[in-house]
């Protein structure tokens, strides 16, 4: 949040006013990839200085912290979405596509849409772009797929392991969350074994929700740490377990994820493996439109996340600015979980880099 803000500030350092031959006034573009936190959060604060366009893959904002109670109790989704269209338009002023950026040439200024009900694809040109489309969370899928986010770009779903469902519509996304409850309450039905992976807080919160709603699953949870919530401190972790002990949650700590190992299986009493496993582990990059030059290679989940300097300006491997003015002002912006969450030097250690990377999500954000 810190540096969603900060950016909103540089942003407004620079000139919002052109002057065209004719010598009209003109707003400044701004096109803004992701509504989600982030996005709308800079397309709120630039509408009056600037014309702002927002592009998101889905029709709807899902408040992904809150996504794991839905799975165990679907009307609950209702609290957590909203469509996007009337917020950005009515409310906020701005201008929604429905769609996904594809390409985007920051030297050029232009990005490459398709929108969602259109055969060809569009260009739209821009004066600065804010890239805020965000990540994925399961860095053992070939797209980081995982029930925590829906599967919305087109790069992803045709590795989809839900392809029947499309969750750029809200209605698909309902429908998903339909599917799994029904399931996991099967799974309750027949007092099956239920394998987490990870005791992160989403690991805990999902293994805890799962027995308060679904008391007959005989629940497990792994992580390679030695306690639960890693980040928080102790008397956190001790109240964790404590906690799953007394729900008759089985956990076992400072053991490796090793789904094709039997002596893996014995070692969490589960011999004949589970009836179903939940990965709640890491992230994974989804900068499918970004240029390879402009990309890590390595980090969370494979690399794939987008090089930034101190003002979150995208930046090229080798820490040059990517898209500049004449004046040498950067006009694309990385913000949010899209980014390699620290700043790099060429040939340095991450440990002796201007800013090490620091965690993409709120708790360990926090430490």
């Amino acid at each position: 949040q810190v540096a969603v803000w900060f950016q909103v500030s540089e942003l407004r350092t620079l000139p919002r006013i052109m002057v065209c031959c004719g010598g009209h006034e003109q707003q400044r573009k701004v096109l803004i990839v992701g509504g989600g936190f982030a996005g709308l959060c800079c397309a709120r604060d630039l509408k009056k200085e600037f014309l702002v366009t927002v592009v998101d893959a889905k029709e709807y904002f899902e408040y992904t912290p809150g996504v794991l109670r839905a799975y165990v109790k679907p009307e609950h989704l209702d609290h957590l979405t909203f469509n996007l269209q009337p917020v950005i338009e009515r409310r906020m002023g701005c201008k929604f596509i429905w769609g996904e950026v594809t390409n985007l040439d920051g030297p050029g200024r232009k990005a490459t849409v398709k929108p969602m009900f259109t055969k060809e694809a569009e260009i739209l040109d821009f004066d600065f772009c804010i890239i805020a489309s965000g990540c994925n969370f399961n860095p053992l899928h070939k797209k980081g797929e995982s029930l925590w986010f829906p599967t919305v770009h087109e790069e992803a779903r045709p590795a989809s392991s839900w392809p029947h469902i499309d969750e750029r519509f809200l209605e698909g996304r309902r429908r998903h969350i339909l599917e799994e409850y029904g399931a996991i309450k099967a799974l309750n039905d027949k007092s099956a074994t239920v394998l987490v992976v990870g005791a992160g807080f989403i690991g805990v919160e999902w293994v805890t929700e799962l027995r308060h709603y679904f008391p007959k699953l005989k629940n497990t949870i792994i992580d390679f740490l030695p306690n639960p919530l890693g980040p928080l401190p102790l008397k956190a972790a001790e109240y964790c377990k404590q906690y799953m002990e007394r729900n008759g949650i089985k956990q076992f700590y400072g053991l490796k994820y090793a789904p094709d190992d039997s002596e893996f299986w014995k070692k969490i009493d589960m011999p004949d493996k589970a009836d179903k496993e939940y990965v709640c582990i890491g992230v994974k990059a989804s900068n499918y439109f970004m240029p390879a030059e402009t990309l890590s290679e390595k980090g969370p989940g494979g690399g794939g996340w987008i090089h930034m300097d101190m003002t979150l300006a995208v930046c090229t491997k080798d820490m040059k600015l990517w898209s500049k003015d004449e004046q040498g002002n950067s006009r694309v912006f990385a913000i949010g979980d899209c980014n390699t969450g620290g700043i790099s030097e060429p040939g340095a250690k991450p440990e002796d880099w201007p800013m090490p990377p620091i965690p993409k999500i709120s708790y360990p954000g926090e430490e």
